[in-house]
């Protein structure tokens, strides 16, 4: 049940493609081995109302907020959030000088998620599983 968002102030996608830096992210949780593929969920969102820092208009934010289930290791959490930021450093470039950025580890507490899968089946198939 991994959900990754990516929240941004909308003048980041004046500098950067916003559906790049989505596979990006996705890529590189994928590759942590911590995100199963038929599970994870990745997403972008812009923000058009926004004050930064002193309001300059070039100022941005970038704000990954990683969403999992239970059970994972605190190494395990801090491997994803290292791989993600260094993902996103590195996709940004020389794009970021005036942006900030972050990355969240949040668990999701089952007590309180439903959730309905139909795709496993589905990926499960297509890799002849």
């Amino acid at each position: 049940m991994p959900h990754l968002t990516i929240e941004y102030s909308s003048n980041l996608a004046d500098v950067v493609d916003i559906d790049g830096l989505v596979r990006t992210v996705h890529e590189a949780a994928l590759a942590t081995g911590i995100a199963p593929l038929d599970a994870l969920r990745t997403r972008a969102v812009g923000r058009t109302h926004y004050a930064i820092a002193d309001r300059d208009p070039d100022n941005m934010f970038l704000a990954v907020t990683a969403r999992l289930g239970a059970g994972r290791s605190d190494d395990d959490k801090q491997r994803l959030l290292d791989a993600l930021l260094v993902a996103v450093d590195q996709y940004m470039g020389s794009a970021q000088r005036t942006l900030m950025i972050s990355v969240e580890y949040q668990e999701i507490d089952p007590t309180f998620r439903i959730n309905k899968n139909n795709l496993r089946a589905v990926i499960a198939a297509r890799r002849g599983e």
